[in-house]
């Protein structure tokens, strides 16, 4: 056996019916040795039902909590049950889970306390839309000049913490667009942050719940979050 901490992978879910079974069984046929919780987030379709006629491990919300909502139910879980280490994946296939052991090994080893896996590194497999990754450099900038910290795919939902920061995250996460917030949080806390190059897949069916306005409205809200949030935990330290 590969595992020899207590790993949980959380898997966000909103409308992913037409993807949600490949996700598991890519799990279940590969770290067969590592727990899943699916966070059904208040899906309407077929998401919930799917998954309880499979007898998936699921958190089925009651309403619609937003993407930072459902991950950090998953770390209050992760945390109430004692996990070593979380991991998030996305529900629409995008990330290759394979990329998991090399996280769970930086985080055993302490080499890390949050490890990202990156589109960027190596530029290969699937990188999104050219005006995304405008987007994603821009908020990678105003990360480097808050944080000191450079990371390069900032909104890459593919991560994995150690006991430390799924103790953090179940304090302090953001609930909407939650993934660069998430970094400053790391760094303003003293955690050592790892970006490892992974292939990701194109959503494998469904559609995306960020649109053109939604893009917007993104990086509006997220610069602002970040500069706040800099400056709020700046305050902190000076109290």
């Amino acid at each position: 056996m590969r595992c020899k901490v207590k790993v949980l992978i959380i898997i966000p879910a909103f409308n992913e019916e037409e993807n949600i079974e490949k996700v598991v069984t890519n799990i279940q046929k590969t770290f067969p040795e590592y727990d899943y919780l699916i966070v059904n987030d208040g899906s309407m379709d077929l998401t919930g039902e799917i998954c309880e006629q499979k007898g998936y491990s699921l958190l089925n919300l009651p309403i619609n909590l937003g993407i930072g909502g459902a991950v950090q139910a998953g770390y209050l879980y992760a945390k109430k049950s004692h996990y070593d280490i979380a991991i998030q994946i996305d529900g629409d296939g995008q990330h290759n889970i394979i990329y998991a052991e090399e996280m769970v090994k930086l985080l055993s080893d302490g080499q890390a306390d949050v490890v990202i896996g990156s589109r960027f590194l190596e530029k290969e497999g699937f990188q999104s839309s050219g005006a995304r990754r405008m987007g994603i450099k821009v908020l990678s900038f105003l990360i480097k000049v808050c944080t000191g910290s450079k990371i390069y795919d900032v909104t890459s939902g593919f991560r994995a913490v150690n006991r430390t920061y799924i103790n953090i995250y179940c304090q302090d996460y953001s609930n909407d667009y939650p993934e660069p917030e998430a970094i400053v949080t790391a760094v303003m806390y003293g955690g050592i942050i790892k970006e490892i190059p992974v292939v990701m897949n194109e959503r494998q069916g469904g559609e995306s719940s960020i649109k053109f306005w939604n893009s917007i409205y993104y990086m509006i809200k997220v610069t602002l979050a970040i500069i706040i949030r800099r400056i709020s935990y700046g305050i902190r330290r000076k109290r």
